[in-house]
């Protein structure tokens, strides 16, 4: 289980965000579980975002393996 957990990505997103949607096609395209987080409706998943990105308001921040990313440019 603790394994499904770090193979699961989440992504702090805002609606609307093209760069979110491209992400989200890949995840899924890839077989990627993850779990979608709106910044913009929830305070606390915003904090969170901030804490792991270094303050940066850019969207998406992915997390996936500990690993912490921003933006998607597609590949």
């Amino acid at each position: 289980m603790a394994e499904q957990a770090e193979s699961q990505a989440e992504i702090y997103s805002k609606p609307g965000c093209p760069y979110t949607r491209a992400l989200k096609r890949k995840l899924q395209h890839d077989g990627t579980p993850f779990v979608e987080h709106n910044v913009e409706n929830d305070p606390a998943k915003l904090r969170r975002m901030l804490e792991l990105n270094g303050g940066q308001r850019l969207v998406p921040t992915i997390v996936l393996g500990g690993d912490v990313s921003v933006g998607f440019h597609g590949s």
